[in-house]
């Protein structure tokens, strides 16, 4: 039986108990067609990347399983890539580190240039998608040390600023190629497994050294450059350079964007408060959505109270604009590519939930300090038939409705990644 005529008949009664609220679905709709979300091309392979001499994670990076089919080079993982984005519906942007590079010959990382990502500029230019950059500054014997753009030498410092630089020379190619800004986030394990003696002269060592990365002025209509800070991380357990704070302070002061990671912070703290907290003193804010379980472990995105909150910050804070969503989970125990369309099928969830607010009879309960009815109205709308909206939403832009999507990853699963080593 064809899923049409019931996704349809769900959708016309869901259509008009929120016209009643006062909420156009359709223009709800409309709207989450215009927010894309940058996918992490890091799911698919454990974060191995495609250098030619394949070092073990380090700088806190941990990838936990062996479930078949990793993709083992950039042809692979851009066919598992397309085979997710097409199980999920609105516009799509992808997200590389630099190790994700294309080439003959081995590339130490202060000589990547745009040429040895062409192949992923070709491809994201035929789907007409967007993409985003990194540098990878870890997992590498010049950061074994537990530092880098830190680093008390020199010469270690040198090879990690002229990776940042040329990490934004890439980014801004993807953004003359593509027509949309690559946003390049940087962020670097550097700390202390145990309290050091200075705190301040590795910090200072930090903003000096991403002053430099940074000097460069390249037209943001090519390329956004954003830092990210973390709490703590293995091996960086008692201190962390670039901290939450110190990023804040350096992106205020040098106008640039934040990065806001939902794993980084303690667990009594959330990104969700944080967003209208920092969003007055920064122009835009990068969000790397995760789920954290007791740490920074990085586990697919559920629809859980948090991602939910998020998604209601970026909605009621009328900032659809300024933040950009990617993502940032790597799961090897489950199938990669399911990980990919859970959780960014999730997160599109609950922007759609966000948008289906009733905003205008929300601001007015506000504005009256009717706590009362901004309760029950909250709690109302947990129950509300957004899922109806959901399935029309898949329907109507031609990808699959409800559990469907499984048994595509499923059929690929044995089609193609089973061949693989």
């Amino acid at each position: 039986m064809s899923t049409t005529k019931p996704v349809a008949d769900a959708y016309a009664l869901a259509r008009d108990v929120y016209a009643a609220l006062g909420v156009d679905t359709e223009a709800s709709m409309a709207r989450l067609d215009g927010i894309p979300i940058s996918l992490n091309c890091w799911q698919g392979d454990d974060v191995r990347g495609f250098e030619q001499s394949q070092r073990p994670l380090s700088g806190g990076i941990a990838a936990s399983g062996n479930y078949p089919g990793r993709a083992s080079n950039a042809k692979e993982l851009r066919s598992d890539l397309g085979l997710a984005m097409g199980q999920i519906p609105g516009p799509h942007r992808v997200n590389l580190h630099a190790i994700y590079l294309e080439a003959d010959r081995p590339v130490e990382r202060n000589e990547i240039r745009p040429e040895h990502f062409r192949n992923w500029v070709d491809w994201a230019e035929e789907l007409g998608i967007g993409l985003d950059f990194n540098p990878t500054c870890f997992s590498h014997p010049l950061s074994e040390g537990g530092m880098t753009l830190a680093h008390p030498d020199p010469a270690v410092r040198r090879f990690w600023i002229e990776h940042c630089q040329a990490s934004r020379a890439v980014s801004a190619y993807f953004g003359s190629r593509l027509g949309t800004p690559s946003i390049m986030d940087i962020w670097v394990p550097d700390g202390s497994k145990d309290t050091p003696c200075d705190r301040m002269k590795p910090r200072q060592r930090l903003l000096e050294a991403l002053d430099e990365v940074i000097a460069e002025r390249i037209d943001p209509r090519l390329h956004r450059d954003a830092v990210e800070g973390k709490l703590f991380g293995l091996g960086a357990e008692s201190y962390t350079v670039g901290s939450n704070e110190f990023y804040l302070a350096y992106a205020t002061s040098r106008k640039i964007m934040l990065c806001l990671d939902s794993g980084h912070f303690h667990p009594t703290e959330v990104v969700s408060d944080k967003l209208s907290a920092v969003l007055p003193f920064v122009a835009d804010i990068l969000l790397h959505v995760s789920r954290p379980v007791r740490w920074d472990s990085d586990h697919v995105v559920l629809l859980d109270d948090e991602t939910q909150a998020i998604a209601n910050e970026i909605v009621r804070g009328q900032a659809i604009e300024r933040v950009h969503i990617g993502l940032d989970f790597f799961d090897a125990s489950i199938n990669r590519i399911a990980a990919w369309v859970i959780g960014t099928r999730n997160m599109r969830k609950a922007l759609l939930r966000a948008l289906l607010d009733p905003a205008r009879m929300l601001a007015e309960i506000e504005t009256s300090q009717d706590g009362t009815a901004r309760l029950a109205l909250f709690e109302e709308l947990k129950s509300m038939p957004w899922a109806a909206v959901w399935d029309q939403y898949c329907l109507s832009r031609g990808v699959p409705v409800g559990l469907a999507w499984l048994e595509n990853v499923r059929e690929y699963e044995r089609t193609s990644c089973a061949r693989r080593g």
